[in-house]
């Protein structure tokens, strides 16, 4: 099972990325991500993510945060490691002057409180700067409601912490029609909880659960369509921040897919998963952005 997470972004005016890129409003450029585990890029700058096994020992998660640092190298880039709880100190320090930030997979959204094994957002003072929230495997088997989501992505905003906000549509829902009705209702869960205007302060990032291990996977059309749904649904409530707001990509992305996807217009960059197990293959995803 998926545990650690990295994230990366770079100048597309420096690398000079070849795509026609929409103008910014009022001049704020639109980021673009990608996640280590998951990847975000911007028209100024790109990001990943990126996710390890659950179960690595803290001393194998420094390592192999190590070695992704040394592969995916780069002048402009900035990378985020998402490792589990437990490796959280260990992969900080490994990456101590390597300009790479960390960040946490979950936190729970009380400040305090008879929570036994929950991190709350203070808890991870010190130790991340971002946080993946409202992701696919913790809405399926945690049962993370979209009323869970939105207040964690309140708690990490008070906290000071960046959150990956996670939405998504199982086989299921696409298939009976109601995708756009399902991401729309977890986006506005927390446009109601915290405001249009929370979401400059975060990145989203799109996740087709049913193109997650299965064996099917989206083409770059696909899901270009509905980043610019997602896009569209935010604008409805600040344009403004509708076009800075960086989406990522997380359906299986790789080395051998990631250029097509990271040259449509709203795809923002990727949340990588089982891709950024491989230093190599990692450094690749990193290349093509």
């Amino acid at each position: 099972r998926p545990a650690p997470r990295a994230a990366r972004w770079r100048s597309r005016r420096v690398h000079g990325v070849a795509r026609t890129a929409r103008a910014p409003v009022l001049g704020v450029p639109r980021p673009r991500f990608v996640r280590f585990f998951e990847v975000f890029e911007s028209h100024l700058q790109r990001l990943e993510f990126i996710e390890h096994a659950m179960l690595c020992p803290s001393g194998d998660a420094g390592e192999l945060a190590r070695t992704i640092a040394s592969r995916a190298r780069e002048a402009e880039v900035t990378r985020v490691i998402c490792p589990p709880y437990v490796c959280l100190a260990a992969v900080r320090d490994a990456l101590a002057g390597e300009g790479i930030e960390v960040g946490a997979q979950n936190l729970h959204h009380e400040a305090a409180g008879a929570f036994t094994g929950e991190i709350s957002a203070a808890m991870l003072a010190g130790l991340a700067t971002w946080v993946i929230l409202g992701h696919s495997e913790r809405r399926t088997y945690y049962g993370d409601t979209d009323a869970v989501v939105a207040a964690k992505y309140e708690a990490a905003l008070k906290a000071g912490l960046v959150p990956v906000l996670c939405v998504g549509e199982t086989l299921a829902e696409r298939e009976s029609g109601v995708m756009e009705q399902v991401i729309a209702r977890q986006v506005d869960a927390v446009i109601a909880q915290s405001g249009a205007a929370a979401l400059g302060q975060a990145v989203l990032a799109y996740e087709p659960v049913w193109a997650i291990g299965t064996g099917k996977t989206a083409t770059p059309e696909q899901a270009q369509a509905v980043h610019a749904f997602i896009r569209g649904r935010v604008a409805e409530q600040d344009i403004r921040v509708a076009d800075g707001l960086p989406i990522l990509y997380g359906g299986s992305v790789k080395a051998s897919n990631a250029a097509q996807l990271f040259a449509m217009a709203d795809i923002d960059g990727g949340l990588i998963g089982g891709a950024s197990l491989v230093a190599e293959e990692f450094a690749a995803i990193c290349k093509a952005l």
